[in-house]
């Protein structure tokens, strides 16, 4: 652990990014090359006074959540997330666990969408990042840890999770999700610890899973239509896009509305309201 050079390494690559690279207007005056730090502190989900102490190196240990929220706020790659993990003398997280390395491209595209429903998932259905619009019409994820960080994990081990789709939907959505995760479980391969323990944790307590599983159906989830159940919305109909990382192990998944339908109108609302009051309970 080396706080020192952590300090030093996250103020370098804070000078680095300009704020349209983030989604952050540039404005008139800006005294400093590179973002101020109560913007990375808000990127990241800290208090300004908090990321200073990082930046200082005065004995602030951020979390392996913290890390990497820094991680995706700076836009680092692969190898800098690494280092930034080892000089906080932090052990590497899961490739398709919560707090895994976003794809730079796919953060980039995101940040591009903020008028849009966003958010980038693994091919587990571990949401990674959201936007602010994508929490407030299909509820906010960022607080999931293990396995109930899958949405598949939840969808078949905890009935309240299916409110999020009508409930003439579900069969459809189990059976699509199942085909799904066998063809990721394919891709990463037998050695793949998080994928073998998500299937065989299913297998041991779900009988719809089982099934499902037994029928060895396999299709991606791209493009498809959708109808989410949102507290305040009511019904709301969107086109779910999805653009897959070169590797198939994240996707961005953007929402838009149905036209010709109410989703247009419940969608603007949603921008205008925004989120204070419209995130859901799931």
């Amino acid at each position: 652990m080396d706080l020192s050079e952590l300090g030093a390494f996250v103020k370098s690559r804070r000078d680095r990014i300009r704020p349209a690279d983030v989604g952050l207007p540039t404005g008139p005056r800006r005294r400093v090359p590179g973002l101020r730090r109560d913007e990375v502190a808000v990127l990241a989900g800290a208090s300004v006074e908090y990321y200073i102490e990082i930046e200082r190196g005065s004995g602030v240990q951020p979390s392996e959540q913290m890390l990497a929220a820094l991680a995706r706020a700076l836009r680092l790659s692969r190898d800098e997330r690494d280092h930034l993990y080892h000089l906080a003398g932090r052990a590497l997280p899961a490739d398709g666990g919560a707090a895994a390395h976003v794809h730079p491209g796919l953060l980039d595209l995101l940040d591009r969408l903020a008028g849009t429903p966003a958010q980038v998932i693994t091919d587990l259905h571990v949401t990674l990042v959201q936007n602010p619009l994508a929490a407030a019409l299909v509820g906010s994820e960022s607080h999931l840890r293990g396995p109930e960080a899958s949405f598949v994990w939840r969808w078949f081990t905890d009935p309240a999770s299916r409110g999020l789709y009508p409930t003439d939907d579900h069969d459809r959505h189990a059976a699509s999700f199942v085909a799904d995760l066998r063809a990721a479980v394919a891709r990463r391969g037998p050695r793949d610890e998080e994928a073998t323990t998500l299937v065989d944790g299913l297998l041991a307590r779900s009988e719809e899973f089982r099934t499902l599983w037994e029928q060895h159906d396999v299709a991606v989830r791209r493009a498809e239509r959708k109808r989410l159940v949102h507290p305040e919305l009511g019904v709301v109909e969107v086109n779910c896009l999805t653009l897959l990382s070169d590797d198939g192990r994240q996707r961005l998944l953007w929402f838009t509305p149905v036209p010709g339908t109410a989703s247009v109108e419940q969608l603007e609302l949603l921008r205008v309201l925004g989120t204070q009051d419209l995130v859901p309970e799931r």
